[in-house]
């Protein structure tokens, strides 16, 4: 069959199975065709287990066992056993090879076996061109073989990413979710044209999609959409930025550390963060120093990504009158998880009573960045940890 013989027959039994019209009709047939007696079927068909014991055949008898109780489910509650439909399949080629009088009749139940995967992929890279329902279920079982590393899958995959307007957009995202499995150079001119399109439904996917491979001729494009009404869209700019690296995108970063949305400022945030330099750090900085949010943890834990060079002045702000950005600056010098820091913290959590405008108390904030910072030291102390490893 191939190297992934049982992953082969585990999909072709689920997709065997979910393209049945009347799936107690069809166990009913693939019982029969085994060559039971008709009192045997009526009895799986009924869920009476107990009429199948005297079955010879270790394979035929959980063949029956399964499709007993697929039949039972289905016919008593409706309930769908994606675990029993899955298996009656690849129970029943089995069955056919190890008792190869049956091979016949179980084929004529069962439609024809997997010729290897070829044959199964060929199948799901046609039906994406079906109904939206049979669509979104070959996209999902095209990331399967994907995993399993199929050529042919593969290539359905990237002619999918290759023209959105070509796609319905829930099959186009799907398929972008999984850009790793997949993507290459060659996808870079249609995701740069589903970039510019501002307008479809998946352009949030589209910046991810192009971060996820490193196209860095999709930076203007990306940039852009951080002006995008969506937020979500702006959302996924700011993140899909922050993974290209490409320090030209801060200023415009910089100015969504005020849009309306919270998660977008935090996604701003982050990006700044990860972004690194002088620029993002003022501007990170200019944000948590004005004191406009109490409500700010985003900025603590971009504000520390910058590491030791900024714990001196972190400490400096502890002696600031406002207990708010003294809360939020004891979160920061736990996310550090500094030597320096520790002392100030403990002085924190010990002395500063004092309430901020959220209701809390600095001394809080203190005990919460200390637990951040021993939580962080003890990860990099691990075995295989890397030394730059956080855990902000």
């Amino acid at each position: 069959m191939t190297d992934h013989r049982d992953a082969v027959l585990r999909l072709w039994g689920r997709q065997l199975y979910e393209r049945q019209g009347a799936p107690p009709a069809w166990a009913e047939a693939v019982l029969g065709a085994a060559g039971r007696p008709p009192a045997a079927v009526a009895a799986a068909m009924s869920g009476r287990l107990d009429a199948l014991a005297d079955d010879p055949s270790g394979d035929a008898r959980l063949l029956f066992r399964t499709v007993a109780k697929l039949a039972a489910n289905l016919c008593a509650d409706g309930l769908y056993d994606a675990d029993v439909g899955t298996r009656i399949g690849p129970l029943a080629l089995r069955l056919g090879e190890s008792e190869p009088g049956l091979a016949g009749p179980l084929g004529d139940a069962l439609g024809p076996p997997p010729d290897g995967p070829a044959s199964l992929v060929t199948v799901l890279a046609a039906e994406l061109r079906g109904a939206r329902a049979t669509r979104l279920r070959a996209i999902d079982a095209l990331l399967e073989w994907a995993q399993l590393g199929h050529p042919q899958a593969l290539a359905a995959l990237s002619e999918v990413v290759a023209d959105h307007r070509a796609q319905d957009v829930t099959v186009w995202t799907k398929a972008l979710n999984r850009i790793d499995l997949f993507g290459d150079e060659s996808l870079e001119p249609g995701l740069l044209r589903a970039l510019a399109d501002t307008g479809h439904g998946g352009v949030r996917w589209s910046a991810l999609a192009c971060a996820e491979l490193g196209f860095h001729r999709a930076v203007p494009l990306v940039t852009a959409l951080l002006e995008h009404p969506d937020p979500m869209v702006r959302e996924g700019a700011c993140e899909a930025l922050g993974l290209l690296g490409d320090r030209a995108a801060v200023p415009a970063l910089a100015a969504l550390l005020d849009d309306e949305i919270h998660w977008v400022r935090s996604s701003a945030a982050r990006a700044l963060g990860e972004l690194g330099g002088d620029r993002a750090l003022a501007a990170l900085w200019r944000v948590m120093t004005e004191r406009r949010n109490p409500k700010a943890g985003h900025l603590a834990s971009a504000v520390a990504a910058f590491g030791p060079p900024v714990v001196d002045d972190l400490i400096a702000l502890t002696a600031d009158p406002d207990p708010d950005l003294r809360a939020l600056v004891a979160r920061a010098l736990g996310a550090t998880a500094d030597d320096r820091a520790l002392p100030v913290l403990e002085r924190l959590a010990a002395h500063d009573l004092a309430g901020t405008s959220l209701g809390g108390l600095v001394a809080t904030a203190a005990k919460q960045g200390l637990r951040t910072a021993h939580r962080i030291r003890a990860r990099r102390a691990a075995p295989g940890c890397s030394s730059d490893e956080e855990a902000v």
